[in-house]
């Protein structure tokens, strides 16, 4: 009888264990899906079994929507404050810290000038990864310029939400911000100039009670939370068992409150048909500028 051969090649050793490198694959939170980092990437972090769209990074929706993945950034030296020296076991200045070192960003939101297909725009994006995306002072002043640079300029303005809220570390000076962004939006309108609101999971709290809801279109991404209080806090409170899939951006556009869903994969096309029905070739004047019976007046 022969004998087995015990001189096996090292790579056909059936003992090897093989380890697949961290973050190779997905699993998706919608299906359970598992699908490759590199798919994902491709897609924009949206399943390509269910469609469920996961988060995306502030860069990564800059490379999806804008002209070239370029935005010109304004006013990228402002930074957090700390008035109110806040601590709830860690200093506000060292969650601000953190925050920074784990997005990369400097606050949570970022603005600029950009192009979506050939069409300017004065673009905005909150960073989710930056303290939940929340609205502090700075957050609220960036709003706030980008308005008024958008009306100045006579550009429309597009802005991304995805908030948390109103940030607890300023207090009474966050919430304050609320008043302030609408101010500078309701100047803004007043230039007859677009605004393209887009409501990303999720958009919460402070911000959706002020701006974020006051698009000329409102398009929001499939599945989105959209809302003041979650859920859970309205059930606890009123004690009443809310409707399936209450406050998701389907449920908000059958009841009138947003306009259009939009997959993200669809989104750079739908910003891009929206602002050649919306922007004039040539922006009106300001209202201010004109005089009465200019022929732009009449309906």
């Amino acid at each position: 009888m022969t004998d087995w051969p015990t001189n096996r090649p090292a790579d056909l050793d059936a003992s090897e264990k093989r380890s697949v490198g961290k973050g190779v694959f997905r699993k998706c939170d919608g299906c359970g899906a598992t699908h490759t980092a590199e798919v994902m990437h491709e897609r924009f972090e949206v399943c390509p079994d269910c469609g469920k769209h996961h988060r995306l990074a502030a860069a990564r929706w800059r490379a999806l929507l804008l002209d070239g993945g370029v935005l010109e950034p304004w006013d990228d030296q402002l930074r957090p404050a700390d008035p109110l020296g806040f601590t709830d076991g860690k200093s506000y200045g060292d969650r601000v810290r953190d925050a920074t070192s784990r997005s990369g960003a400097s606050e949570a939101m970022e603005i600029g000038a950009a192009a979506i297909e050939g069409h300017p725009v004065a673009y905005g994006a909150f960073v989710f990864a930056f303290m939940g995306g929340s609205m502090g002072s700075v957050v609220g002043e960036k709003i706030a310029r980008l308005f008024e640079r958008g009306e100045r300029d006579r550009l429309p303005v597009v802005l991304l939400q995805a908030s948390g809220g109103a940030r607890m570390q300023e207090g009474i000076l966050s919430l304050m911000q609320m008043a302030k962004t609408v101010s500078a939006l309701e100047r803004f309108k007043a230039s007859r100039l677009p605004f393209l609101s887009v409501l990303l999971d999720p958009t919460t709290g402070g911000v959706a009670a002020s701006f974020a809801l006051l698009g000329d279109v409102n398009i929001a991404e499939p599945g989105a939370l959209i809302g003041f209080a979650g859920p859970r806090v309205i059930e606890q409170t009123i004690r009443q068992t809310l409707p399936e899939g209450f406050q998701r951006s389907e449920f908000l556009l059958a009841h009138g409150m947003v306009d259009r869903i939009t997959s993200r994969l669809e989104m750079r096309q739908d910003l891009s048909l929206l602002l050649s029905h919306l922007s004039p070739r040539k922006a009106p004047p300001p209202l201010s500028s004109r005089v009465i019976g200019d022929p732009d007046d009449e309906a």
